[in-house]
C-alpha cells in the first residue's frame, strides 16, 4: 500500500506551525475569549497559564497538541502573553518538563469537546467522506491528505500521527480505484472483453498492436489521411462498446484511465490484473471514440479549407495574368461609353461615333466578350474551378457519409438534410437529383448548382454541401456526438431548471445584478465620467487633437516618445547584473525544487502513487530536455540511476503532462509572489497575453502556414500569459496564427494560481467587441493596446448627454434594448464559462454566424462597446496609462526572448506531431522559464539587500524597473550535471559574485521591462 506520497516538508509541518501566522489568523484562532480566560484564571504560575493558553490555541489552530509546547512561533507567544498580561519572555521549560501539561491536554479535550481520531461515528464519517471524494475525483493523495486534515480540525477531532492519516488516505484511494476497476470491468460482456484484450495483441507480420495504432492521431490533411482517420474511428466503434452506459462512472476517473492507456506501453497494460486491464481498455475505447471523431473532423476541416484556399489563390493568379487584356477591353468600353453619354451628339450620328471611339465594331464586340469572360461577380469565390477536383472529394466522401452522423441546430438543418440526400445517392446507379434539398444552396453557389433549365449539377451540389458543412461545423450549427472539439457548445450552457437554480449563485460569483437596467445605469455613470474627464483634459492634452475629416471629427493620437533611462537605474542594473552568480542550467532547477518542492507536483499517471529514489532529479532532467529542445540523449548517464535512459523515458511517459505542469507552475507563481522584489514590481493582479511563434517542420494537423512568421513552412503559436511579477501563468497552443481572442479567454478561465489576474493587457490582435463584453461580465478589465485608435468608434448610452468637445466623436449610440432583451442569456453564458460547463473557444465560435454574429453575439458586442469606450477614453486621456500598457507588453516580449534562448536545440523548431505533445513541451518550456525567473528574482533580491547594506542609495522607482528576464547568468550548453551542494539543498544560497571580477556584458541579458 503506497503511503509515501508526502514530502519531507509536508510530513515535518504536519500538526506543527509552518511559520508565523498571519494577522488574520492571529485574530481568528489566537484570541482568548471569556471562556478561555475563565479556565486560565485559577492556574498558578505564569508558565502554567501561558502553557495552557498555548495548548488551547494550538488545538484550535493545528488540531492537535504539540509534543513540545515550547515550539511556538514568537508572534503567537507574544500575542497570547499580551492578552494574559504575562511577559512574553516567560520561561516555558518548567511547563514542558512537568506533568501539568498532560493534565491540561485532558482538560482541554473535556472542556472544549475534542475527540480522538478513532472515535465513532466521526471516524466512519471521515472514511465515507474521503471515499466519496476519491471516487468522484482524481485528486492527488497529498491534496486528499490536506483536505482530511482540515476536515478533522473543523470537527474538533485531534489529528492522529502523520503515518496513520497517510495510510488511511492511501487505503481509501486504493479501495476507490479497486471499485472503479471492478465496476467498469463488469460492464462489458465476455465477447466485448475479448475484443478489448485483442487491442494488446501484435498481429503476425505487424510491428505494432491495435492499441498503438488507434492512439496514433493523423498528421496530414489529405484525402487518404481522412479515409485513414475515418477507418480509425470505425475500428474504435467496432469494438462494440460505444453503446455501453458509463454515465454512472465519474468522467474524471474514466479520462484518467484512458489517458493512462494512451501513454503506457501495451505490454505494461497486458500485465495488469484482469479487472484493471479491462477497465483501462474500456475507458480508452469510450474516451477515444470522441477523440478519433474529432481528429477526423480536424482533417476534414483542414482539407476543405486547403482546397478552397488553393482554388482561390490559383484564381487570383489567373486574374493577374489576364489583367492587361481586361484593362485594354475596359478602356475601349470606357471610350465608347463617353461618346454615348455625350448629349451634344445627334442621335443619328451616335452609333457611328461610338464605333469610331471603340476602334470599330469588331474591336468593340471583342472588348465586350473579353470583359464578359474575365470579370467575376462579387460573390464569386472561384467555386467553378473546384469542380475539376471532384475526384479528390470522391476519395473520402462515401466513407465520411457512412461513418459520421451529423446533428444540427435549426441553423444547420439545411446542411444536414443535404448530407442525408447525398448519402442516399451512394446506393443509386443513376441518381435522380430533382428531390435534392435546395436550402443548402446559397447565392454564391446557385449559378453553379442550378443549370439554366433548373436541373441540379451533382458535382457542384456536392461541393456546395461540403463547403457549407465546413462553415456550419466551425459555427457549431452542425456538430457531432461524442466529441470534445466539435460538440454543440449551446448544449453545455446552463439551461432550464438548472439555470433557474444557479442564477442567484452566478450573479453573486460574477458580481452582477439580474436586472439589466441597474447594470446599465452603473456602466452609464462610468461612461459619463470617462467622457467628462476626457473633455475637461482635452485642452491641455498635447498628445491628442481632434481633426475634421470628411465632415466628421476624428481623433489623432501622437505616438509616445521613449523616455531616457535615469543614470541611477543604469547604475543599479549594472551593479545587480555584476553580482548575480553564474550557473549551469540544471543548478537553478534543482535549487528551486529544493526551495519550493515543485517537482513533487509531478505524479504518476496511473492510479497508484509510484515514487522512486531521486525522482526529482529525473523530472528536472526531463524538463531540461523538453524546455531546451535537446531531447533526452545529452542528459543520459548510465552510471547514475536517476539519469538512465529507461528512467528518463519512464518519467517522460508517466509524469510530465499538462495537468502536472500546470500544478507545478502554480506553486512557482505562488513562490514568486512572496519575494519582496516581485511585490515591488506588482501585485499579480495585472496579466499580459501574447503569442510566441514556432516553426513546425514535421507533418502535423496542429500547424498552419503564415509567411510572415514561418516563411514557406508551417508553424504553431504558444499563446501564453504572464503577470506583472514576471511569473508565467501557462498558455495554450494554437495552429498557425489564428485570431487568439477566444484562446485568451479560455486560458484565463483555466488559471490555477492563487492570485487571479483582473486586468488583462494584450496587443490589438486579441481585440473584439464581443470579447470586451464577455470580459466585463466575468469581472475582468480588458485593456488591449489598440492599433489605429483614431479610427476607433466611440459610443454613448445617453443621446442627450453633453460631452463638450467630445460630442462630435461620441456619435454612435448603444442599442440599449438589444442588451436588456438578451441580458439573461448573457448572464447564462458568463455563468456557464465561470462554472466550466462550456469552453470559451467553442462558445465564441458558435456566437458567430458566418460573417454575421448571432443575436446573442450581437448583444454581447453591443454590451462590450461600453467598456471598450471607457478603455479608449482612458487610453487617450492618460499618458502614464499608455506607457503602463506598453511597459507590460515589453516585459512579455522580453520573456519571449528568454524562452527562445532556452529553446535553443534543433534550431528552435517545434517537432512534436500531436497537439498534446506540443502543449506538454511548450508547457515545460514555460515552467522552466518560470524557474529561471524565480531563481533570478531571489538572487536579485539578495543583491539589493547587499547594496543597501553597503550604503548604496537604491531608489524604489529604479527597483520597479528592474527585470529578471536576463539569460547571461545561465549556461544552456555543455555538460549537464545534477549535483546540488548540501548547503544549497538545505536552504542556503550561492555566494554573490565579486563585481570587480564581473565582465561588463549584461546589458543584453537584462532588457528594459
Amino acid at each position: 500500500m503506497p503511503v509515501e506520497f508526502l514530502t519531507d516538508d509536508q510530513a515535518r509541518i504536519y500538526g506543527r506551525y509552518a511559520g508565523e501566522p498571519t494577522p488574520a489568523q492571529l485574530a481568528r484562532y489566537f484570541y482568548l475569549d471569556d471562556a478561555d480566560r475563565e479556565l486560565l484564571a485559577d492556574r498558578r504560575g505564569d508558565h502554567n497559564r501561558l502553557g495552557l493558553a498555548l495548548q488551547i490555541v494550538a488545538a484550535r489552530f493545528l488540531g492537535t497538541f504539540l509534543s513540545d509546547p515550547t515550539e511556538v512561533p514568537t508572534a503567537v507567544v507574544m500575542s497570547v502573553a499580551a492578552q494574559l498580561g504575562i511577559p512574553g519572555n516567560t520561561d516555558l521549560a518548567p511547563y514542558r518538563d512537568g506533568e501539568a501539561r498532560w493534565d491540561h491536554a485532558a482538560l482541554i479535550r473535556k472542556r472544549y469537546g475534542y475527540r480522538d481520531f478513532g472515535e465513532q461515528p466521526e471516524h466512519f464519517k471521515l472514511v465515507r467522506w474521503l471515499y466519496t471524494r476519491a471516487w468522484l475525483s482524481t485528486e492527488r493523495p497529498s491534496i486528499l491528505f490536506d483536505l482530511a486534515t482540515a476536515w478533522l480540525i473543523e470537527r474538533k477531532i485531534l489529528l492522529p500521527g502523520v503515518s496513520v492519516l497517510a495510510r488511511l488516505v492511501a487505503s481509501v484511494r486504493d479501495r476507490a480505484a479497486a471499485r472503479l476497476w471492478h465496476t467498469v470491468s463488469a460492464i462489458p460482456s465476455e465477447e466485448q472483453r475479448t475484443r478489448l484484450d485483442g487491442l494488446l495483441v501484435v498481429p503476425a507480420g505487424a510491428r505494432a498492436s491495435a492499441l498503438d495504432r488507434l492512439r496514433r492521431a493523423p498528421t496530414r490533411a489529405s484525402a487518404p489521411s481522412l479515409v485513414d482517420a475515418l477507418k480509425r474511428l470505425k475500428e474504435v466503434r467496432d469494438l462494440g462498446v460505444s453503446h455501453l452506459d458509463l454515465s454512472h462512472i465519474p468522467d474524471g476517473r474514466l479520462t484518467s484511465l484512458a489517458r493512462y492507456a494512451a501513454t503506457s506501453w501495451a505490454p505494461v497494460i497486458a500485465r495488469m490484473p484482469a479487472d484493471r486491464r479491462t477497465a483501462t481498455l474500456l475507458a480508452f475505447a469510450h474516451v477515444y471514440e470522441a477523440s478519433a471523431q474529432d481528429d477526423a473532423l480536424d482533417v476534414f476541416d483542414m482539407l476543405i479549407g486547403t482546397l478552397l484556399t488553393r482554388v482561390e489563390n490559383q484564381g487570383d493568379k489567373e486574374r493577374l495574368r489576364t489583367l492587361r487584356d481586361l484593362d485594354a477591353a475596359a478602356l475601349r468600353l470606357r471610350d465608347a461609353c463617353r461618346v454615348a453619354l455625350d448629349a451634344s451628339l445627334p442621335d443619328d450620328e451616335l452609333r457611328k461615333a461610338i464605333f469610331s471611339a471603340g476602334g470599330g465594331q469588331d474591336n468593340l464586340e471583342f472588348a465586350v466578350t473579353i470583359v464578359g469572360d474575365l470579370t467575376r461577380p462579387p460573390e464569386d469565390h472561384y467555386y467553378k474551378d473546384l469542380l475539376s477536383r471532384y475526384s479528390q472529394i470522391r476519395q473520402f466522401l462515401p466513407t465520411l457519409l457512412r461513418t459520421i452522423t451529423f446533428l444540427s441546430t435549426a441553423g444547420g438543418k439545411p446542411v444536414v438534410e443535404a448530407l442525408a440526400f447525398l448519402r442516399t445517392l451512394e446506393d443509386q446507379r443513376k441518381p435522380h437529383l430533382a428531390p435534392a434539398p435546395r436550402g443548402v444552396v446559397n447565392r454564391a453557389w446557385r449559378s453553379l448548382v442550378l443549370n439554366p433549365d433548373d436541373k441540379i449539377d451533382r458535382h457542384a451540389y456536392t461541393f456546395c454541401a461540403l463547403e457549407r458543412l465546413q462553415d456550419a461545423l466551425r459555427r457549431r450549427d452542425v456538430y457531432v456526438v461524442p466529441s470534445e472539439r466539435w460538440a454543440n457548445p449551446r448544449a453545455k450552457l446552463l439551461h432550464g431548471a438548472n439555470w433557474e437554480a444557479a442564477r442567484p449563485e452566478v450573479c453573486r460569483a460574477l458580481g452582477r445584478s439580474a436586472d439589466a437596467e441597474l447594470e446599465l445605469e452603473k456602466l452609464g455613470d462610468r461612461l459619463d465620467i470617462a467622457y467628462q474627464t476626457m473633455a475637461s483634459n482635452l485642452p491641455t492634452n498635447t498628445a491628442v487633437r481632434i481633426e475634421r475629416t470628411a465632415g466628421r471629427d476624428r481623433l489623432v493620437l501622437t505616438p509616445l516618445d521613449a523616455l531616457p533611462l535615469p543614470s541611477s537605474l543604469i547604475a543599479l542594473r549594472t551593479q545587480v547584473a555584476q553580482r548575480l552568480p553564474r550557473t549551469d542550467i540544471p543548478d537553478p532547477i534543482l535549487e528551486i525544487h529544493a526551495r519550493t518542492g515543485f517537482a513533487d507536483a509531478f505524479t504518476h499517471i496511473s492510479e497508484r502513487n509510484a515514487r522512486v529514489e531521486d525522482l526529482a532529479i529525473s523530472i528536472c532532467a526531463v524538463l531540461i530536455a523538453e524546455a531546451c529542445n535537446i531531447g533526452l540523449e545529452p542528459l543520459v548517464r548510465p552510471d547514475v540511476p536517476a539519469l538512465t535512459r529507461g528512467r528518463l523515458l519512464w518519467v517522460q511517459q508517466n509524469y510530465v503532462r499538462a495537468e502536472t505542469i500546470a500544478l507545478a507552475n502554480a506553486w512557482l507563481v505562488e513562490a514568486q509572489g512572496k519575494i519582496a522584489l516581485a511585490q515591488a514590481w506588482g501585485g499579480g493582479e495585472v496579466a499580459t497575453a501574447d503569442g510566441l511563434r514556432f516553426v513546425v517542420p514535421v507533418r502535423t494537423l496542429n500547424a498552419a502556414p503564415n509567411p510572415k512568421y514561418f516563411g514557406r513552412g508551417h508553424g504553431a503559436t504558444y499563446f501564453n500569459f504572464a503577470n506583472n511579477q514576471f511569473a508565467g501563468l501557462g498558455g495554450v497552443v494554437v495552429p498557425g496564427t489564428l485570431k487568439d481572442g477566444p484562446y485568451l479567454l479560455a486560458g484565463l478561465l483555466q488559471q490555477q494560481s492563487d492570485t487571479q489576474p483582473t486586468v488583462i493587457i494584450t496587443d490589438a490582435g486579441s481585440y473584439s467587441d464581443q470579447l470586451f463584453g464577455l470580459f466585463w461580465l466575468l469581472g475582468y478589465q480588458f485593456s488591449p493596446r489598440l492599433a489605429d485608435v483614431g479610427d476607433a468608434r466611440l459610443w454613448r448610452l445617453d443621446r442627450s448627454a453633453d460631452y463638450g468637445l467630445m460630442n462630435g466623436l461620441a456619435r454612435n449610440r448603444i442599442n440599449r434594448e438589444l442588451i436588456t432583451r438578451n441580458w439573461d442569456d448573457m448572464l447564462r453564458v458568463a455563468g456557464s464559462l465561470k462554472m466550466g460547463t462550456v469552453g470559451a473557444v467553442e462558445l465564441m465560435r458558435s456566437l458567430q454566424s458566418g460573417s454575421r454574429a448571432s443575436r446573442l453575439g450581437q448583444a454581447l458586442a453591443e454590451l462590450g462597446r461600453i467598456p471598450k469606450t471607457v478603455h479608449l477614453l482612458a487610453f487617450f486621456d492618460d499618458e502614464e496609462h499608455r506607457r503602463f500598457i506598453g511597459r507590460q507588453l515589453t516585459r512579455h516580449e522580453s520573456r519571449h526572448s528568454l524562452a527562445r534562448t532556452t529553446f535553443h536545440g534543433r534550431r528552435g523548431e517545434l517537432r512534436q506531431r500531436y497537439r498534446e505533445g506540443q502543449e506538454d513541451q511548450l508547457g515545460a518550456l514555460g515552467l522552466v522559464v518560470n524557474i529561471l525567473v524565480l531563481w533570478t528574482t531571489l538572487y536579485m533580491d539578495r543583491v539589493l539587500t547587499q547594496l543597501r547594506a553597503q550604503g548604496m542609495t537604491v531608489n524604489d522607482e529604479d527597483v520597479e524597473r528592474l527585470s529578471p528576464l536576463g539569460s547571461t547568468q545561465f549556461n544552456f550548453l555543455g555538460r549537464y550535471h545534477f549535483a546540488l551542494p548540501d548547503a544549497i539543498a538545505h536552504g542556503g544560497f550561492r555566494p554573490l559574485r565579486d563585481p570587480t571580477a564581473a565582465v561588463d556584458d549584461f546589458d543584453h541579458g537584462f532588457p528594459e521591462p
